[in-house]
C-alpha cells in the first residue's frame, strides 16, 4: 500500500470521525431543544424550584450562578494572572520553580470532585464558612486557577522578546516593561483562558454537590455567606427524580446553561480575533 492510497484512507477516518461527532451533538441539542423549549419562559426564569413541574422555575439557580460568577472572578484571576507573572517573568529558572510549574500542570489534569473534597475539608469544615457562596467560589476558583496559570503564562510567553528588549535599552523597569508592554498584548490571550476557566467552574457540579450546595433553594442569595444552589446543580435534582415532567424542565434548565456558556465561549472567540487584527506580528 503506497503513501498516497494510507493518506486518502486516514483522511477518510478523519472526516468520517468529524461527521459522527457532529451528528451525535446535533441529535443531543434537538432532543434538547424539541423537549425544553415549550418550556421556556418569563415565569420559568423568575420562579423558584418547587415540588410540582409546573409551578417550577430556575430564580435561585440562576442568581447562584451569577453569584458563584463574579467572586470565582474576583478571587481567580488576579491570584492566577500574578502567579503566572511571576513564573514567567520573575522566578529564577531553577529546579523549585521546575516543580511547582509540574505541579500546577499536573493539577489542571485533577478530577474535579478531588477539589470538591478538598473544599469541604478546608472551607467548610476547618475555616466554618459552611455551606456558602464564599466556600463555593474558593472551591471552584481552587479548581480553575491551573487553567489561568497555564494559558496566561503561555500568552504572556507569546509576547515578543524584542519586545522586552526594547524596552529595556530605554531604560523601562522589568515591572514597567511588564506593565506597559507585555501584559497590553498579553491581555487578550489571557481574557480568552480566564474566560474559558470560568466557563468550566460554571458547568460544574460534582464539587459543589461534594461541598454541600443545596439541591433545593427556595430564595435569592443575598450574601456571600448564604446557602445557594447553581443551574447545573437544580438540572441534576431535575433529572434525577422519576417524574417525566421533571425531565422536560431539566432540558430547559440545560438550554439556558448552554445559551450561558456559549455566549462566554463567543466572547473568547471575539476577543482573539480583535486581538489578532491590533496584534499582528
Amino acid at each position: 500500500m503506497n503513501r498516497k492510497i494510507k493518506n486518502k484512507i486516514f483522511k477518510i477516518i478523519c472526516f468520517s470521525a468529524s461527521i459522527s461527532s457532529i451528528v451525535v451533538l446535533a441529535l443531543l441539542l434537538y432532543n434538547v431543544a424539541s423537549v425544553g423549549l415549550p418550556h421556556l419562559s418569563f415565569d420559568f426564569l423568575s420562579s423558584f424550584p418547587s415540588r410540582f413541574a409546573e409551578k417550577a422555575g430556575i430564580k435561585s439557580a440562576l442568581f447562584g450562578s451569577i453569584w458563584l460568577l463574579i467572586f470565582i472572578t474576583i478571587i481567580s484571576v488576579p491570584v492566577g494572572v500574578a502567579a503566572a507573572i511571576y513564573l514567567e517573568e520573575y522566578s529564577p529558572r531553577n529546579k523549585w520553580t521546575k516543580f511547582i510549574e509540574i505541579n500546577i500542570s499536573n493539577l489542571a489534569g485533577v478530577p474535579s470532585i478531588v477539589y470538591g473534597i478538598l473544599g469541604l475539608v478546608i472551607f467548610v469544615r476547618f475555616f466554618h464558612l459552611e455551606r456558602s457562596i464564599l466556600a463555593g467560589s474558593f472551591t471552584m476558583s481552587i479548581l480553575i486557577l491551573p487553567v489561568i496559570i497555564i494559558t496566561a503564562r503561555e500568552a504572556i510567553k507569546a509576547v515578543p522578546k524584542n519586545i522586552r528588549l526594547g524596552a529595556y535599552a530605554l531604560g523601562a523597569s522589568r515591572w514597567q516593561t511588564v506593565k506597559h508592554h507585555v501584559l497590553p498584548i498579553a491581555t487578550p490571550g489571557i481574557m480568552t483562558g480566564v474566560i474559558l476557566a470560568i466557563s468550566r467552574a460554571i458547568g460544574e457540579t460534582a464539587p459543589l454537590i461534594m461541598m454541600g450546595a443545596f439541591t433545593y433553594v427556595a430564595f435569592v442569595p443575598s450574601s456571600i455567606w448564604d446557602e445557594f444552589t447553581t443551574l447545573p446543580i437544580q438540572i441534576y435534582n431535575w433529572t434525577s427524580r422519576p417524574q417525566a415532567e421533571f425531565h422536560e424542565i431539566a432540558s430547559a434548565g440545560i438550554i439556558v446553561l448552554l445559551v450561558v456558556l456559549l455566549t462566554m465561549n463567543a466572547a473568547a472567540i471575539i476577543i482573539r480575533k480583535r486581538a489578532n487584527k491590533k496584534y499582528d506580528w
